[in-house]
Order: C-alpha cells, then structure tokens, then sequence
C-alpha cells in the first residue's frame, strides 16, 4: 500500500520488520558536534589498524531486559566499545551485541543536560551499564571531570601535572586543549586529526627535501655532480 492510499475503516499499518534505528535528540550545539566529530576522527585514525572496537556519537544505546526498544534506552554523546566488530551500526542495541555495553563513555554538558549527566545517567552508567570509566565535559566552560568503576562505584580519575586524566580503556589520556578535548599518549603527545597529521607529514617532506637540497649543493661545492652518484 502506497503512502497515498488510504487506510480502511479498522484497518491496521504493519510496519516492516528492520534496524532499529537511533532515537536521539538533536546536538545541543555546534560545539558539541565538533567535539564528538574531534573525539571520533582522532580516534578512528590513532586505531586504524585495529578492527576490535566500535566508536559512535549522539547514538542511541538499547538495554531492555525485555529487549523492547520501547524501554529503557540512553543516548551518550560519545562511546566507545572493545572487543567487538568495527562495522557501522545504526545503534547499539545491547541484545544484539552478546550484552556488551560501552567501555567508556564521554557526556558533553550544556545547562539542558548537565543536571541528568551528573546525577541520572552517571546512576545509569555505574549501575546498569557497569561502564568501567565515565567523562564529563562541558564545551562552553570547560570543566572536565572522569571516573572509574572501582567496586562497583565510580572513583574521581586523579589528573596529572596538565590536568589530563588517564583512561586504561583507551591507553591514553584525555586532556583540555584549546578549548577541547583531546587524547594524548602516555609520553605526552598529542594524538592528531587526519588534517593535523596530514600537515604533518607535509612538513616533514619538505623538511626532508631542504636537506637534500643542502646536501647537493655541498657536493658540487667540492666538484662533486650529485645526479651522478
């Protein structure tokens, strides 16, 4: 029956059996789409070689015991599960990926959801998700907050000289800079974006070639022909 058609007098719509698909608002802001934009790309390439995770934003979590899609679902702004298939899902649907929740968990405060953020889903994520570490950060004033699940109950992540705090799940830390959060390894450097590893990669070619320039203008200096070694 086309959309056009009319429905009979009883008549009930079946809907077709598909995906469940994500159920979550839109983004608070600009910000917070940058933000899980940055949190995913520089992960996504600092892992490339890896096929044992899955990393989503602003994307629906499905946890019914009844496995109902009616109930009991949440929608982190960013997450991010080991040990499974790097495959692109339209959500994550708990009963359908052998009752695997989120291994970490990063909420983006705006003073809509600051409140549920600290108190609700923080409840949801140590209790029912038993995620082993939660993040807040809040895009606008920059308080950055992280926890770890220690018997059972979330522990503030002690931070480092740089304010960054250290994350197992992932191997590295997470730390403020310039206005937003990134990951930094263990020895202190800055995990990039494809743009900055990019600029990167062209910086060193040209450093690469003003040293070779160098070296063959050293040659013929002495009388040496560099084409010709």
């Amino acid at each position: 029956m086309s959309v056009a058609q009319e429905l009979e007098p009883g008549e009930d719509i079946i809907f077709p059996l598909g995906d469940i698909y994500s159920d979550e608002p839109p983004l608070e802001s600009d910000l917070h789409l940058r933000q899980i934009i940055l949190l995913l790309q520089c992960l996504e390439l600092w892992w490339q070689n890896r096929n044992d995770f899955y990393a989503a934003g602003n994307l629906t979590i499905y946890y019914s015991q009844r496995q109902l899609k009616s109930e009991e679902f949440r929608g982190p702004d960013f997450f991010v599960v080991l040990g499974c298939d790097r495959k692109p899902r339209k959500s994550w649907v708990i009963w359908q990926e052998d009752g695997k929740y989120p291994n970490i968990i990063v909420e983006l405060l705006s003073p809509s959801t600051k409140a549920t953020d600290k108190g609700l889903k923080k409840q949801i994520y140590q209790d029912i998700f038993r995620t082993p570490e939660y993040f807040w950060f809040d895009p606008n004033n920059l308080e950055f907050v992280g926890f770890h699940l220690v018997d059972a109950h979330y522990q503030l992540i002690e931070a480092n000289p740089q304010g960054w705090l250290w994350s197992q799940q992932l191997d590295l830390y997470l730390g403020v800079q310039d206005n937003q959060l990134r990951y930094f390894t263990a020895q202190g450097q800055l995990v990039p974006t494809p743009q900055e590893l990019a600029e990167q990669e062209k910086q060193r070619a040209e450093q690469e070639k003003q040293r070779a320039e160098r070296l063959a203008a050293k040659l013929r200096e002495l009388n040496i022909d560099p084409d010709n070694l």
